[in-house]
């Protein structure tokens, strides 16, 4: 099996050979625009594989969490496919985490943040009595509002 390190090397060699054929071609520009998808499905993948391994979760374990196959993750993380957002939205779910998209420059930065324990027990819990007597008052006033419009 080719680790990442490896498949991402002849990919980056393979890439960079098209792209030094034609610099002035109208498919150089299309060229650009294939590597940086290529960047893209690359980092989302490692990005995938970081956070699964973090978790200390198999492949098995994490599709059967997204409800994939074992093989969609393997291609998921070798940056052979780009998921859709729902996909995405499984994955963010199954590994306890959110997922982000930061544009930089020409690329995108992908990560999975992983939920903060705090945080998460704090969403949980139910509202103090001020606080859900305020989203009352607040509701109240609004009705009042539209009905008098």
């Amino acid at each position: 099996m080719v680790s990442h390190a490896q498949w991402k090397l002849a990919r980056d060699r393979k890439v960079a050979e098209s792209i030094s054929e034609g610099e002035d071609s109208a498919e150089s520009a299309e060229r650009v625009r294939r590597r940086l998808e290529l960047d893209l499905a690359w980092d989302l993948g490692q990005a995938v594989y970081d956070r699964r391994t973090a978790l200390g979760l198999a492949q098995t374990e994490l599709a059967r969490r997204a409800r994939m196959s074992q093989p969609q993750v393997s291609k998921l993380e070798l940056g052979g496919s780009m998921p859709t957002v729902p996909l995405l939205a499984r994955l963010a779910r199954a590994l306890d985490a959110d997922f982000s998209l930061t544009p930089l420059g020409e690329g995108v930065r992908v990560s999975f943040i992983p939920h903060d324990p705090a945080h998460t027990e704090a969403a949980t819990e139910p509202a103090s009595a001020p606080a859900a007597e305020a989203e009352t008052d607040a509701d109240a006033g609004t009705e009042r509002a539209a009905a008098t419009g």
